[in-house]
């Protein structure tokens, strides 16, 4: 049964629907060597190629998905390539096999804490739509001394350039004179949306910390710029989370064959 192209690319884990879809626009994707258009469907036996590359999306879809937790550290950046040189999160993380990892979400280069990797596009796709409502946690250190006028206004509503936007939490957890520290989440990915919030009330932020995304929080023993693996559980949590359905639970024979390449590699 043939299916729009973008679906059964970011089922077979080459980026998420909307990544394929600006590919297509642009016109990185040809099917049978033509160029392909939005709305272009796929059954399986086309010759696929992406951005020059050839396709296998049965090679694909048939390989076991991928997905990790990554401890971003200030300075790099979410980008494959920086024409400026500077360094990328994909330089710190594994190689995901015939599949490509898909940053849930991005962190800009000044901001640190967690980052989701899957190889699932549609599984990412769920986790950044905005009408899955996957809460996003952070830390954040302000310059600023907002009275709570000012800060019932970060939980009720600011009027931004692209919106509406709001924290659905906030707490103050402490901090001395100027610089004081809270947690904070949001249901949603915009672009700079925490510091935005906080320079509506006139604040400056001067730390920026994600420290979960939906049912996954920064694991304590994880260092910056080192990566794992997902438990199962953990991925089941975030399948569960945006209406899917989990995948099986690997095979013993799987599960020790990853652990001892982990070990390895750590050597």
């Amino acid at each position: 049964m043939a299916d729009r192209a973008q679906k059964v690319l970011a089922a077979a884990g080459y980026g998420s629907r909307r990544q394929i879809e600006r590919w297509i626009a642009d016109g990185k994707l040809k099917i049978n060597g033509q160029v392909a258009t939005l709305g272009a469907t796929l059954e399986g036996d086309e010759k696929i190629e992406l951005d020059g590359k050839p396709v296998s999306v049965r090679a694909s879809q048939t390989a076991r998905h991928r997905h990790i937790l990554y401890h971003k550290p200030i300075g790099e950046i979410c980008s494959r390539n920086d024409p400026e040189g500077r360094k990328t999160i994909f330089d710190s993380l594994p190689k995901p096999g015939l599949k490509r990892w898909i940053s849930v979400g991005r962190l800009d280069i000044a901001t640190s804490g967690l980052l989701l990797l899957t190889t699932d596009g549609e599984l990412a796709n769920r986790l950044m739509h905005p009408s899955y409502e996957v809460s996003r946690h952070y830390a954040v250190r302000v310059m600023g001394k907002p009275d709570e006028t000012a800060l019932a206004r970060l939980t009720s509503g600011v009027m931004l350039d692209d919106g509406e936007a709001r924290f659905e939490e906030l707490r103050a957890t402490g901090g001395q004179g100027a610089n004081q520290w809270f947690e904070v989440s949001l249901n949603e990915g915009r672009n700079r949306e925490v510091s935005r919030l906080w320079e509506a009330i006139e604040c400056k932020v001067s730390r920026l910390i994600r420290t979960a995304y939906g049912p996954i929080s920064l694991p304590p023993n994880v260092a910056k710029g080192q990566y794992r693996e997902l438990n199962f559980t953990e991925i089941k949590k975030l399948y569960t989370t945006v209406g899917l359905k989990a995948p099986d639970a690997p095979s013993r024979a799987s599960r020790a064959g990853r652990q001892f390449r982990q070990r390895h590699k750590s050597r």
